[in-house]
């Protein structure tokens, strides 16, 4: 028998309830829903008027979206910088080696 380890998880986004299945923890599936939440109201904050629950949506998954992109980046820079620094290190001991 299959052990069905879903978790379900009641979230409140931007005052709507919802009711979410996954296979993350239910702390972890909460801190989620809280970060969505954050962000929506951080857009409608920032927003000059009242604007619909869909385009507040729309914008905050694009903010979301722009921090996954820069985080990515940021971890290929730290990458290329380690893999720089393999070489380099490589070749200094190569050239200690031979001498």
């Amino acid at each position: 028998m299959e052990e069905n380890s879903d978790n379900l998880v009641r979230v409140s986004i931007f005052g709507q309830d919802y009711t979410v299945k996954a296979k993350a923890d239910t702390n972890y599936i909460a801190d989620v829903a809280q970060y969505v939440d954050k962000k929506m109201r951080e857009v409608e904050e920032g927003l000059p008027s009242v604007q619909s629950g869909m385009r507040i949506a729309i914008l905050a998954a694009m903010s979301i979206t722009d921090d996954l992109f820069s985080v990515k980046q940021e971890k290929e820079n730290v990458v290329t910088q380690v893999e720089d620094k393999a070489v380099s290190l490589i070749e200094l001991i190569d050239e200690a080696i031979v001498s």
